[in-house]
């Protein structure tokens, strides 16, 4: 290792170890909450919850406690092995499986990347109208908000992300939850959709948001970067598990509440039209019930949500590039080690022109309508979780590597479940 880079991962990783308390513990979770909980959440919730009502709640619970299942499997193979779950993937299955995954994250990549960038764009339109097209506005302020997102990664470093990401959790938790309670349309609705599914919500078009719903509350793919983040934090060992699951069980009650606000606001309000007029919209109808202070409320709320999206996923993803080209994709792969820390692959050239890739590329996308994107960067997404389930079944099961952390039988069971509904969902859609 190059001695000025030894330096700064020792700073590193002694500035991170040296922050005691609660909060410090629950960061990295928070972190996985405010990246999942962005366009995912905002406008997937909302236009869900406007077409099926809160009827449709149940779906959320279902998707948090998926995307918790499957981060904690993810995050007790690391600490107990040493290794992220790329790593494990590389010594399980060879270099072809890095070959397969490529194209999918690329895949992934653009339509994230897109969607994104119009969540921010129509955002920050309904905030600052300036320009008479909807379209023309989330195009020019998606690629500002593209842009500022790569800077603020390529110069501020992992502190300053943590510091911003820390402000827009608070920020988009409260006002929107505020905004769900303001609305509020009774408990016993309320109940009815969080514990009483309807089969009905299973067909057609209906099919099609729901799997969108609980693939997109809680993230997908970046999930994987929770990995990354606790090595950010110096946290190694298998003495970590509990504190992982405290921080990822604060992280996904989060994630939950806030993915049933959105469904709460939508299903409350008629949203009409079409692309990047929808937010401005629901924004707009907001009013009326609220008053302006409510609109305001909700706008800074969901700005919040989609610009640490935004920055979440432009800080993590290029570890999972950078990672996935050292393993199977440059010649001579490194071998699985721990000392191989994030700060080291953040250091790399293939971090960097991922980061740029993704802050650019996407931008296409932009010109292309926002609910389409939004829909099909949910269902790729949605892609990934049965494939991470079965891995973690296949890698922490009694695995050399985890000694006594393997999948007990509950974990097994969850995992199972995870399969098999999206098994079913699948059937289903090909039936239909």
């Amino acid at each position: 290792m190059p001695k000025n880079l030894e330096t700064e991962v020792r700073k590193e990783l002694d500035d991170s170890s040296a922050r005691p308390g609660f909060f410090s513990i629950l960061l990295p979770g928070l972190l996985v909450a405010a990246t999942g909980v962005g366009a995912g959440d905002l406008a997937t919730a909302s236009f869900t919850g406007s077409q099926l009502g809160v009827g449709i709640l149940w779906a959320v619970l279902v998707g948090s406690f998926f995307k918790f299942v499957l981060t904690e499997g993810l995050a007790r193979f690391q600490l107990a092995s040493g290794a992220t779950l790329l790593e494990g993937v590389a010594l399980k299955f060879g270099p072809m499986a890095g070959w397969i995954f490529l194209p999918y994250l690329l895949l992934w990549t653009f339509f994230v990347g897109a969607a994104l960038m119009g969540a921010c764009g129509v955002t920050l339109h309904a905030m600052l109208p300036v320009f008479e097209d909807a379209a023309h506005g989330k195009i020019i302020f998606g690629i500002g908000a593209s842009l500022v997102g790569l800077a603020l990664v390529w110069i501020g470093g992992f502190a300053l992300f943590e510091k911003i990401m820390s402000a827009s959790i608070f920020f988009m938790f409260f006002t929107v939850l505020a905004t769900a309670y303001m609305l509020w349309p009774g408990t016993q609705p309320i109940l009815n959709g969080l514990f009483l599914p309807k089969a009905s919500q299973l067909v057609g078009e209906g099919l099609t948001w729901t799997i969108a719903l609980i693939g997109g509350i809680g993230g997908t793919l970046t999930m994987l970067c929770y990995g990354y983040w606790i090595r950010e934090h110096g946290r190694l060992g298998a003495d970590k598990i509990g504190n992982m699951r405290i921080d990822l069980g604060v992280g996904y009650l989060m994630t939950a509440l806030f993915g049933i606000s959105m469904v709460i606001i939508g299903s409350t309000i008629q949203i009409e039209g079409r692309g990047a007029g929808l937010l401005v919209t629901l924004a707009d109808r907001l009013q009326e019930p609220l008053g302006i202070w409510g609109r305001w409320a909700f706008l800074i709320g969901a700005f919040g949500a989609v610009f640490s999206s935004l920055l979440g996923v432009w800080q993590s993803v290029p570890y999972i590039f950078a990672d996935l080209w050292r393993l199977f994709l440059r010649p001579g792969s490194t071998a699985i080690n721990d000392e191989w820390t994030s700060v080291q692959l953040r250091s790399t050239t293939a971090y960097k022109i991922y980061l740029v890739g993704i802050a650019t590329l996407p931008m296409i996308g932009l010109f292309y309508g926002f609910k389409d994107i939004q829909k099909y960067y949910a269902v790729i997404g949605a892609l990934f979780v049965p494939l991470l389930a079965l891995i973690l079944l296949i890698l922490n099961h009694n695995h050399k590597l985890l000694k006594t952390h393997a999948n007990g039988k509950w974990s097994a069971i969850a995992l199972l479940l995870t399969l098999s509904f999206f098994a079913y969902t699948a059937w289903l859609k090909l039936a239909g």
